[in-house]
């Protein structure tokens, strides 16, 4: 039984998302990209056209499952509240569309996507090429992020809302 899962590195200036289908041990890349949010408008419409957006990619792609990176650290408090809040309404925007949300820290989508919790960007990025079977590497980082934590989520058993 095949599935669709969303994997989304969330930010609110870009957010990035990559799609993927899962069907038993094969895994294939379907979409991937950001979530660009405009810097000269207000904070609350740039979480807005975030949730718009992402609205938009999930009606398009219907996934099974969304993963949703936790927040980890960041040295500017104001920074990581804003991303918290843009976490925020992600995870509403999935739940209010009755789709199955899983949170992965950056060390388990390390751990999962490269074998080692300490790999640094660029070797996450050639394991999501490798297992994706894909010519480049995914850019920008934010996408290839994003469908690093779809790889991650893949092996989560389904359990309908």
């Amino acid at each position: 039984m095949s599935k669709v899962i969303l994997g989304i590195d969330p930010g609110y200036g870009r957010t990035g998302y990559g799609v993927i289908e899962s069907e038993g041990s094969k895994l294939t890349s379907i979409d991937y990209g950001v979530i660009e949010t405009s810097s000269g408008d207000e904070f609350l419409q740039r979480l807005k056209d975030l949730h718009k957006e992402l609205q938009k990619i999930i009606k398009k792609h219907n996934p099974d499952l969304i993963a949703v990176e936790d927040l980890f650290f960041y040295n500017n408090a104001k920074t990581a509240i804003k991303v918290g809040q843009a976490r925020g309404v992600i995870l509403l925007t999935a739940v209010n569309a009755n789709i199955q949300v899983h949170e992965l820290t950056p060390l388990q989508v390390k751990q999962g996507i490269c074998g080692y919790g300490q790999a640094d960007k660029l070797q996450v990025q050639k394991m999501v090429k490798t297992v994706l079977n894909l010519k480049t590497i995914p850019k920008p980082d934010d996408a290839a992020d994003a469908l690093a934590i779809a790889v991650c989520a893949s092996s989560v058993k389904l359990i309908k809302l």
